[in-house]
């Protein structure tokens, strides 16, 4: 960093895509992506390499759905599978059985974790705990009607990591990913 300079950190907040609906005795957790589902998390990182928005840290819920998502985004940012030679840096990746099921507060912890140096995270999870960091991020602009499959909000902050509080971190852009 320069004399002066103020590192942004940019925190991508994605809901995972359409997953299949519950079966009789499956498990909420176990839950895959739908067809669809699949094509828009592919869509998801498509529009994130577009934008130069290429995670250095991914911290993704520990069920199928949202491990699932991330595989979709990683191919839809490299356009094809990782060791074939990735859009950029390959991201340290961390499932998070915590975020599952998450209230925004936990989330937040989750983010508060990442190594001061990191300056763009990709968190991968549930509503309706991601739809309420992306609001106590920035209650002003954040959709009332919360994130839909695949919405993807951008946040910013000059702050660092540890710090990101209520409304501490501005919506700069948002995406439906559709494929």
């Amino acid at each position: 960093m320069r004399d002066g300079a103020v590192q942004e950190r940019t925190l991508v907040l994605l809901r995972h895509a359409k997953a299949e609906p519950p079966t009789a005795g499956g498990l909420d957790i176990e839950r895959p992506l739908s067809a669809r589902g699949r094509a828009d998390a592919a869509a998801a990182g498509a529009w994130l390499a577009r934008h130069g928005l290429l995670p250095e840290v991914v911290l993704c819920s520990a069920a199928l759905r949202t491990r699932q998502t991330w595989h979709g985004v990683e191919m839809g940012m490299t356009g094809s599978p990782p060791e074939s030679g990735p859009a950029g840096p390959v991201p340290e990746v961390r499932y998070e059985p915590d975020a599952y099921e998450a209230h925004p507060e936990d989330l937040l912890t989750l983010v508060r974790r990442v190594e001061p140096t990191v300056g763009t995270v990709l968190l991968i999870a549930h509503n309706p705990g991601i739809s309420l960091l992306s609001e106590l991020l920035d209650p002003q602009r954040a959709d009332p009607d919360g994130l839909r499959t695949s919405d993807l909000v951008v946040h910013r902050s000059t702050l660092p990591w540890a710090d990101l509080a209520h409304g501490t971190a501005a919506i700069s852009a948002r995406h439906t990913a559709r494929g």
